[in-house]
């Protein structure tokens, strides 16, 4: 019986994949897919993340950029984690 990913990965370039389930609990093992190419990953949650937001997908450092859906979406204010939610507290725009 296949597992229905909790997580999305769309470019294999990406550091950090999009939650698709509710209620994703600090300390779940994430089951998450590349849709590029069917590949599977895991990771572990850190935090609470609310459908529809990021999980790192390895550590990222300040001043990184943040990679989704295989652009360039912002760079790293506070040290991330391997699994941790990835949101306007770690991550801002280039933009301003």
């Amino acid at each position: 019986m296949p597992k229905t990913p909790q997580l999305l990965v769309h470019d294999h370039r990406d550091n950090v994949g999009v939650v698709v389930v509710e209620n994703l609990a600090a300390g779940t093992d994430i089951f998450g897919v590349v849709t590029e190419n069917n590949s599977e990953i895991h990771a572990v949650c850190n935090q609470d993340v609310p459908i529809g937001h990021k999980v790192a997908l390895r550590d990222l450092a300040v001043g990184e950029a943040v990679i989704k859906y295989g652009q360039d979406i912002g760079k790293v204010i506070q040290p991330i984690r391997r699994g941790d939610h990835v949101h306007t507290h770690n991550l801002k725009t280039k933009r301003w």
